[in-house]
């Protein structure tokens, strides 16, 4: 019996990483990632080493099986870092950056994307000469202006046979552009699943003659919208315990590091944040309610009790999602931490404790004592006075 393991990894190039991939066919049976042995492969051609040195590893990290797609032949998906030698990780490997997993933070993502004709070439829809409505009737329409819907649904159930949580699907803004929204308890795993759903993305579009296009304004010309990757985070005390303060924490947080939120956010970013197309501009910050002209989104229901998720709209369609999610737990690490030191400063100060345990006076102590200074007089002029009252 066959199985046809395909490792699959991200390779050097920058500003952002492409997906590769090689097959090797064995009789084992795999059922566990510990199973799928590491792999050599040549780093030279994928910006990870030089010539005289050019032995990188792949080291597999996530196994993706189907659970209900039959093949001729049984494959398996291994997801991998690429490591050293020595087993430690590639000075490209953005997975590890990410240290141990946190199944407590909750990350959804909304990958557009638009659809070119092949590599290089126009866009899927703009090929077919005659007129081309403007954008609008595109978003989530149906009929014979919408173009490589075939492809979007096989690409859906693949990924959920291969056990990756897509949450829906639908047809974006622009003529040749779509979208689906996935979703990862654990910010190591979303990061991992975003990658394997772009890469089957990209298979099937290349299947087809077609490649997908990550760019995040590939439309420059004309009134057309960009592409992001809108990103939704919680952590367990956004979801369970909320707070308008700490979702403030969370905002001056934000706001405070967005040039460095920006820098991990895709490049060509600029193009599509003009503050137009719902977007904010690049270098301003702001949150609203309901608000997708806004840096961040506060959905209507979180507005209200102020506990749950929020939405990030800045980052663009072609991010590093392992960079993505290493900035927002940053700023969610340091809101926690504003959060505990305003509480310690001001919520938890029990005058009567601190009275007792450095042995000071009460207010109402100290004013006898000082009535009963024989120097102690008030003027009437200042008994008078209410400037000071609040």
């Amino acid at each position: 019996m066959y199985t046809k393991i395909e490792y699959v990894w991200l390779d050097g190039y920058k500003p952002e990483p492409n997906l590769r991939s090689k097959i090797k066919i064995t009789n084992n049976v795999i059922d566990n990632i510990n199973e799928v042995p590491i792999w050599g492969f040549d780093g030279s051609s994928t910006m990870q080493a030089e010539g005289f040195s050019s032995d990188c590893y792949l080291k597999p990290v996530r196994l993706y099986t189907h659970s209900f797609i039959k093949s001729t032949i049984k494959t398996v998906y291994a997801f991998c870092e690429v490591v050293n030698k020595d087993n430690k990780p590639h000075e490209t490997n953005d997975r590890s950056k990410l240290g141990d997993e946190d199944e407590n933070i909750w990350i959804g993502f909304e990958q557009e994307y638009f659809i070119r004709t092949g590599h290089h070439k126009q866009i899927l829809g703009f090929d077919r000469g005659g007129v081309v409505d403007p954008q609008g009737k595109y978003y989530c329409g149906v009929g014979g202006q919408m173009v490589g819907r075939e492809l979007i649904e096989e690409h859906l159930e693949y990924c959920l046979s291969l056990g990756i949580s897509v949450e829906g699907i639908n047809a974006e803004v622009a003529l040749g552009q779509w979208e689906y929204q996935i979703f990862s308890k654990g910010k190591v795993k979303a990061g991992d699943d975003l990658w394997m759903s772009r890469y089957i993305l990209e298979k099937f579009a290349e299947k087809r003659g077609y490649a997908i296009e990550l760019h995040p304004k590939p439309l420059v010309i004309g009134d057309w919208n960009g592409s992001g990757l809108h990103t939704n985070f919680s952590n367990e005390i956004m979801r369970e315990v909320g707070g308008q303060e700490y979702f403030k924490a969370i905002f001056n947080t934000f706001e405070s590091r967005a040039k460095t939120h920006i820098d991990s956010y895709g490049s060509n970013n600029n193009l599509r944040l003009t503050g137009t197309h719902e977007t904010q501009s690049i270098d301003k910050f702001s949150w609203g309610i309901g608000d997708r002209g806004a840096s961040i989104r506060v959905p209507k229901i979180v507005g209200e009790e102020w506990k749950g998720y929020l939405e990030d709209r800045r980052p663009a369609s072609n991010g590093n999602p392992y960079k993505i999610i290493k900035v927002i737990v940053d700023s969610l690490n340091i809101a926690n931490q504003l959060k505990m030191a305003l509480h310690n400063m001001y919520d938890d100060v029990n005058v009567n404790d601190i009275e007792k345990k450095y042995n000071t006076l009460s207010n109402d102590e100290l004013l006898n004592q000082y009535k009963d200074d024989e120097d102690y007089h008030v003027e009437g002029s200042h008994t008078d006075s209410t400037s000071n009252v609040k």
